[in-house]
């Protein structure tokens, strides 16, 4: 590595694991990167400490001589999501190694985007939201309005409130108040995107605790600097604002493509997504299809499905229980390998079985969380046979939330696919070539969002 070179640190605290990165600022190559599964509990609530644990793995096992030349630090996270906490007790300033330590006072759990405590009965009592976007169980401000109703001495013991990617930012910059992008915002509900505004005076009416909004800022705005050294990356370091993870995912595949992409991550949910024109004003109108906040004032058009890796997971642990009560001790890794070979297998002239995959629901729908299976015959139960046709069912449910007809519209002329379930899941990948069959499809390794958050912080920084 050449002598004085500077780099940017981009961090992605996701659903299952915290990804980290080291960027070359001239070159923008990837220098060092790790990952660490957080095991912090699959669905409504992750613990907040093994997050932030799998946070100092991965920057632990970064070579030093390139943290102490870091010069600024972007990090994003799952967005939607909701954490309390007191500024006063939640991390520990006075330790003297160079790590983060979370303090001895209450941190509440991680409240993710998977939850469903906010049920259709709820969601249609609260205010309706000033705002485009619509309010669903799982966002943040919802979450907040449940625990007003049900559990209102909670929110009293809270001075701040955030994402666990605001929360991160929070603790490494020491701040009193956390800060939060306009991605971050848009995610929670009850914000106005284009006046850039929580909905006060909507909020007020049904006495939300208005104290436990943070600040919202610019994406690319300066949450404040390093309040000590962190594992060699030097006190004062600049950290920016914390983003939404699917921003930066696309952020860091469009960095190498063309202008007219459209990027489908599919993850533990699955997102298809393009960028708007510059003068696109989000309607007002709700559909499959939802209008997030990007960078530069811009917007992503977004189908954002609950339904993506968590599903083909589910199926997995689904046939690793048969096995095991039927006697047999099967690793999931092993019944995955097995699945993906005799789907390439699958006899296609049989293939006539039907799998709606709305396993956890769509914000969308109204209907009860639940997948569908229709058409079973005796010539297609084979499980290669069952596997395609989940395959199938995932994919058909995106392009039935964003059609081939809607990104052809917009002039988007090619698809580029990125996130785990989907680059090392090539029948799923063959599915979307054929779903999406008019507009040319490729994977890449990309679109990390580790990689876009870093990426943002080599973008104009825009004003508070």
């Amino acid at each position: 590595m050449a002598t004085g070179a500077n780099f940017v640190l981009g961090l992605d605290l996701g659903t299952t694991s915290v990804k980290v990165c080291v960027v070359d600022i001239q070159s923008r190559k990837v220098v060092a990167k790790q990952s660490k599964d957080t095991q912090a509990g699959e669905g409504a609530e992750q613990d907040v400490s093994k997050i932030i644990s799998a946070v100092h793995n991965c920057i632990g096992r970064i070579p030093r001589d390139l943290l102490k030349n870091v010069t600024s630090i972007g990090v994003c996270g799952q967005m939607h999501g909701v954490l309390l906490w007191n500024r006063e007790t939640a991390w520990n300033t006075s330790t003297t190694n160079d790590r983060f330590e979370l303090g001895k006072g209450q941190i509440t759990s991680l409240y993710t985007w998977q939850d469903s405590r906010c049920t259709l009965e709820f969601l249609s009592e609260i205010p309706k939201p000033d705002s485009h976007l619509r309010i669903a169980s799982g966002y943040g401000c919802a979450t907040l309005l449940w625990k007003l109703k049900h559990e209102p001495e909670e929110l009293s013991l809270y001075s701040c409130a955030g994402t666990i990617q605001d929360f991160l930012v929070s603790m490494l910059c020491d701040l009193n108040c956390p800060v939060m992008s306009v991605q971050n915002a848009a995610s929670w509900g009850y914000f106005n995107t284009q006046e850039k505004t929580w909905n006060l005076e909507i909020l007020k009416t049904v006495n939300f605790p208005i104290h436990l909004l943070p600040k919202v800022v610019n994406p690319g705005s300066v949450a404040g600097s390093l309040s000590k050294a962190w594992c060699g990356i030097p006190r004062g370091t600049q950290v920016l604002t914390a983003l939404g993870d699917m921003q930066c995912s696309v952020l860091s595949t469009l960095a190498n493509e063309i202008a007219c992409t459209a990027v489908l991550n599919i993850s533990t949910s699955a997102q298809l997504s393009f960028r708007m024109p510059a003068d696109f004003t989000p309607p007002n109108t709700q559909s499959s299809i939802e209008y997030f906040p990007y960078f530069d004032d811009r917007y992503l058009a977004v189908a954002a499905s609950l339904n993506g890796g968590n599903v083909m997971a589910a199926f997995v642990r689904m046939l690793q229980s048969w096995m095991q009560d039927l006697g047999f001790g099967v690793p999931q890794s092993l019944i995955w390998d097995k699945m993906l070979t005799l789907v390439k297998h699958a006899n296609s002239a049989e293939q006539s079985m039907t799998i709606i995959p709305t396993l956890f629901g769509e914000r969308h729908l109204s209907a009860v969380p639940a997948a569908e299976v229709f058409n079973i015959n005796s010539g297609n139960i084979s499980l290669g046979n069952v596997a395609k046709a989940l395959f199938e069912g995932l994919v058909t449910n995106l392009h039935n939330m964003m059609s081939t007809t809607l990104l052809e519209q917009y002039g988007v002329t090619q698809l580029v696919g990125t996130g785990s379930a989907l680059s090392r899941n090539q029948p799923l990948q063959q599915q979307v070539a054929a779903q999406y069959k008019n507009i040319p499809f490729k994977t890449v390794q990309e679109g990390d969002a580790s990689y876009g958050a870093a990426l943002a912080t080599l973008a104009p920084m825009s004003p508070n």
